[in-house]
């Protein structure tokens, strides 16, 4: 349980830098920091989905709560406005924990006023209860807690400011109140058991979002509070708020409750290994895993990333595979091959339902490595051939013949592709028209992928009975190897480049080389997988992931701060990527064997983790962080592959046999 104290609670400075997160399966969440004060845009009590799972709106931006002990009020808010935080309620706060739950415990005239928070499963609805405890000495004090729902009603990108077209109209029924403040927008429902509704109407001006203000983001906003709920504890131990799109009943409350915590349990049983980082990150992995229609995808990171196809096959193998989420799995890899167009899955879905983007080279092949995956811990070869053998033969043809943005086979059997000022491979950072890390061509990862993918198919060619295909595969691989070997190998360095274009070889020093010796089906001799993990164990290594540089570079950048355009410059240029972690340690231990001292080795490098959890994204593993000490987290606080990609390397890596 990751949980601290009120000395924790009190140091300002750090108790902003670590955020909670609820999640409701469509994409939707709740979030904020520790003592409640938001710091980004994005926080929110009830951040819904509108169009599953994206379409994301920030309805409640919070709700400040008041105890009123025989008149005498506390606020126990906090919010940072120009130059100064208030209220101070973080000082009445003696433990914040996930239990499994945000939970917030303040004590006030030996009274302890317990708040939770949790979201529904499927619905766009979060649940605030509170629980009064009295300590002796306090019994007979009149005790009221007054909350106040401050609502935003704007898109989670943005920020809202007083004007006069909201309509501030609340509507007030027994148990219930009902609010439409814009039109198109939805409704939004807040069921509560109080004693009373009193309507007010006020603007609250200037919120500073300083997480926002350091990222050269709109970072002022004004909040709208319709109204104020009225609990009083006297002959009551508990109060209940539902915020909701949808109708409810606060009576319901802890029923919802007992279901979350049932449906936690059961996955706290899916745990492969009863060890403390894999333990958390199961549980973790469920968040990320959403709806689309009738199937699955996966959230990318966060606060604020949608599902896109790169992550989503990275992140698979982790998130469901490792966990045994396998109808998960399937119907993911189903959603993304009813998408595949012209050999292609998308790369992105639209916030807003568009066209989908194809504009990747490499989330094609990660889906196959996906499929493979998933034959392995399942051994379902039927689904595979009755559902994805033939769009897996199609997106080879494609590749063949040549798609989008000149992806194609080259003549020496290696995969090519780029176009002037279009980024593919998952370096994709562009600044205007600068794509900062073109990698234009032949990428090193790229023909890793490829040559993976076209064994992966000449292995189920082989199940499915089909021979002509598989000898064809087979040609394929053994081309792609060939030519992998006589131009990708860099003697001088002791690694391979990062990326060959005609006679140009690109001798930097980037984490991309450690996917072609982490791969299933690797064209590097052993001999040469163990260099190659020596040089980027030896430059880009770092506790929390690999460098996207080497520091030697004059183009490293060692912090991913300031404005977009500055961050965008860094962001494959030095920062650090937890992901990354993954296919190092799956390297490490398959070029030096499996062994005890490889194991304990690749065990004592995950072992930050374990501190990184109870930092930024509390339970989570971070998109990005400094490439220099301490590594400050960056980014995302949660992201999909980070997450995935330490659990899989630690099941099958360092516990697996």
């Amino acid at each position: 349980m990751i949980q601290f104290d009120q000395q924790a609670c009190g140091d300002l400075e750090a108790a902003l830098t670590r955020e909670w997160l609820e999640t409701n399966g469509i994409g939707g969440f709740a979030s904020s920091t520790i003592i409640c004060l938001n710091t980004r845009r994005y926080h929110g009590v009830l951040v819904a989905a509108t169009t599953v799972p994206c379409g994301r709106t920030v309805l409640v931006s919070k709700v400040e709560e008041t105890v009123v002990v025989d008149g005498r009020r506390y606020e126990l808010g906090a919010n940072q406005y120009p130059g100064v935080i208030h209220p101070t309620g973080y000082q009445y706060l003696k433990q914040f924990r996930l239990d499994p739950f945000p939970t917030f415990s303040y004590e006030i005239e030996g009274l302890e006023i317990e708040k939770s928070v949790f979201m529904i499963q499927g619905e766009n609805s979060t649940v605030l209860q509170y629980r009064l405890r009295r300590q002796a000495g306090s019994a007979t004090a009149v005790v009221v807690l007054e909350a106040r729902p401050l609502l935003a009603f704007r898109d989670h990108h943005s920020t809202t400011h007083e004007n006069s077209s909201l309509n501030p109209k609340v509507q007030i029924v027994d148990g219930s109140v009902r609010i439409s403040p814009y039109p198109g927008m939805p409704q939004l429902n807040v069921a509560h058991d109080g004693s009373g509704v009193e309507p007010t109407g006020h603007w609250y001006r200037n919120f500073e979002y300083r997480a926002e203000r350091e990222r050269g983001l709109d970072f002022v906003e004004d909040l709208f509070n319709p109204f104020t709920i009225r609990f009083d504890f006297n002959d009551r131990v508990e109060a209940n708020l539902i915020a909701s799109t949808e109708p409810h009943q606060a009576a319901q409350a802890s029923t919802y409750r007992e279901a979350e915590m049932k449906r936690r349990r059961s996955l706290a049983s899916s745990t492969p290994v009863e060890e403390e980082l894999i333990t958390t990150l199961t549980a973790a992995a469920d968040q990320y895993i959403v709806a689309r229609g009738n199937l699955r995808t996966v959230i990318a990171g966060y606060h604020w990333f949608g599902d896109w196809g790169r992550d989503t096959m990275i992140a698979l193998p982790g998130l469901e595979l490792v966990t045994g989420r396998y109808d998960a799995a399937k119907s993911i890899l189903l959603e993304f091959a009813r998408h595949v167009d012209q050999g292609m899955i998308p790369n992105r879905f639209p916030d807003e339902g568009e066209q989908a983007e194809y504009n990747t080279v490499d989330a094609t092949l990660w889906f196959f490595e996906a499929v493979r995956s998933l034959g392995h811990y399942t051994g379902d070869t039927e689904f595979i051939r009755a559902n994805l053998y033939a769009v897996l033969a199609d997106i080879v043809d494609w590749h063949e013949r040549g798609t989008r943005y000149g992806i194609h086979v080259d003549e020496d059997g290696l995969l090519s592709s780029g176009e002037e000022g279009v980024q593919l491979t998952w370096m994709d950072a562009k600044v205007g028209d600068l794509v900062v890390t073109p990698r234009r061509s032949k990428p090193v990862e790229i023909q890793a992928l490829w040559y993976n993918a076209v064994r992966v198919m000449e292995q189920f060619a082989l199940e499915f009975g089909d021979g002509i295909s598989r000898d064809r595969y087979r040609t394929l691989a053994e081309r792609a190897k060939r030519s992998f070997n006589l131009l990708f190998w860099n003697e001088g360095a002791g690694c391979l480049y990062d990326c060959v274009k005609g006679e140009e070889r690109d001798g930097s020093i980037r984490p991309n080389q450690v996917i072609a010796a982490s791969l299933p089906y690797s064209m590097l001799e052993r001999n040469k997988a163990r260099r190659v993990v020596e040089v980027v164990e030896r430059s880009l290594w770092t506790p929390v992931g690999l460098r996207t540089l080497a520091p030697e570079d004059p183009r490293y950048r060692p912090r991913c701060e300031g404005g977009i355009w500055e961050r965008d410059l860094a962001y494959h240029q030095g920062t650090v990527w937890p992901w990354l972690m993954g296919p190092f340690i799956t390297a490490y231990v398959k070029s030096h064997g499996k062994t005890r001292a490889s194991r304990q080795r690749a065990a004592e490098w995950l072992g930050a983790f374990c501190a990184h959890l109870s930092e930024a994204g509390l339970g989570h593993i971070s998109e990005i962080c400094d490439g220099e000490s301490p590594h400050t987290p960056r980014g995302c606080i949660a992201q999909a592959w980070s997450v995935a990609e330490i659990l899989r390397a630690t099941v099958e890596d360092i516990f697996g046999d």
